[in-house]
């Protein structure tokens, strides 16, 4: 006898199939596909614009798309990745601070772009103390480390007393009040470096001739140079910290599932605060070379930085550490190339002035193709399916 339900003998089976269950795309899922269509075409065509004008800027599509593109010589291209690779680096270190809080709490900390503010601050104070005592200039390389020590450390506490008096109140409320309490710290550190140094621009002392002067067969600038390996060597000593150490196990724990790691022993206070000190360290680095780099900071140097770190977070994957720095790198690389790579050989006017819209439209392409980031979000353990 056949089951009830059961197709009759030698009648052929009906197989199921994931594909049968999918539901039908709505007008939302087309209109995201056109949109997606529509910038991808719009990259393409820029940068075959880009790639016709370099071949030679008389020809028929040449003109068409913007006939007074100046184009750009080798030098030129590589100076503009090595910068963007330079910037990118910064992005990243702040960007780390971004990803680990969000792997363990779930929130973002809006503030930590002022946190990147408080060690540049520092930096320049205290570089400028070391100048007037003939320091700088004599033994700049232990000036420079002494800085970065005394930075870091500012930077870590301010972000350890941020989680304690803001944030640890506010643990388990709704997200959005810490995100907005976030916000409220961020202003609250602006106004006070106003209050305590003024409003006006503040300026690193004049560093020595070698930074300033190119290097290797490439013609990097010294303080480019610097900043990048500074960069690659915070990143990599972060992550033997959080991958082999104990506790960096103990973080990975807590963002996993803070509640088991309390029942197995591990103070996730203590955790919580340690990921606060490391992220507020990398912060306070991004600091030092910032000003080391540009030489200019002002209590809003934090905002855009911080902002555009954010975005590096989400683009590399939010949560992810190496996704963090491979986000700040794609965006800082977008946003020095692009304009001249895709903007201007369409014909764009102002492109010099368009370098922060094109990061933030690194942030909606990239959320467009793959929500996810480049590397996938890592999700701290209360947000999991």
């Amino acid at each position: 006898m056949l089951e009830e339900g059961a197709p009759p003998s030698g009648a052929p089976r009906r197989r199921t199939s994931r594909f049968s269950l999918r539901t039908p795309r709505t007008k939302v899922d087309w209109f995201l596909t056109v949109i997606r269509v529509g910038v991808l075409a719009v990259l393409l065509v820029g940068f075959l614009a880009f790639i016709a004008q370099e071949i030679n800027p008389d020809n028929p599509f040449a003109r068409w798309a913007n006939p007074d593109a100046t184009g750009l010589t080798g030098p030129q291209f590589r100076g503009l990745v090595v910068s963007g690779v330079a910037q990118g680096s910064m992005y990243g270190l702040i960007a780390l601070g971004y990803s680990m809080v969000y792997g363990v709490l779930g929130f973002i900390n809006f503030a930590h772009g002022e946190v990147f503010m408080v060690g540049a601050m520092t930096g320049m104070i205290t570089s400028n103390k070391l100048a007037d005592a003939g320091l700088w200039e004599s033994n700049f390389i232990g000036s420079l480390v002494f800085i970065v020590i005394v930075s870091i450390i500012v930077s870590t506490l301010t972000a350890v007393v941020m989680e304690r008096v803001a944030y640890r109140p506010l643990r388990g409320s709704p997200r959005l009040i810490p995100l907005i309490t976030s916000i409220g710290v961020s202003f609250f550190l602006q106004n006070a470096s106003v209050v305590l140094l003024g409003p006006a621009s503040k300026s690193y002392p004049d560093v020595p001739d070698w930074v300033k002067a190119k290097h290797t067969f490439l013609q990097v600038e010294g303080g480019k140079i610097l900043v990048v390996v500074v960069a690659a060597l915070s990143m990599s000593a972060l992550w033997y910290y959080v991958d082999r150490t104990k506790t960096g196990k103990a973080m990975r724990a807590v963002a996993e599932d803070a509640e088991i790691a309390a029942l197995m022993g591990i103070n996730v206070n203590r955790t919580i605060v340690k990921v606060f000190a490391v992220g507020g360290a990398m912060a306070g680095m991004a600091g030092i070379l910032w000003g080391i780099l540009f030489r200019s900071v002002i209590h809003t140097t934090g905002f855009l930085p911080g902002i555009k770190a954010f975005s590096a977070a989400v683009v590399g994957g939010i949560g992810h550490l190496g996704g963090a720095m491979a986000g700040g790198l794609s965006i800082g690389v977008a946003e020095s190339v692009g304009p001249l790579l895709i903007l201007e050989p369409l014909g764009v006017s102002g492109v010099s002035q368009l370098r922060d819209a094109v990061a933030f439209s690194m942030l909606i392409i990239v959320l467009l193709v793959r929500p996810a980031g480049l590397f996938g979000e890592r999700l701290p353990g209360e947000d999991r399916a």
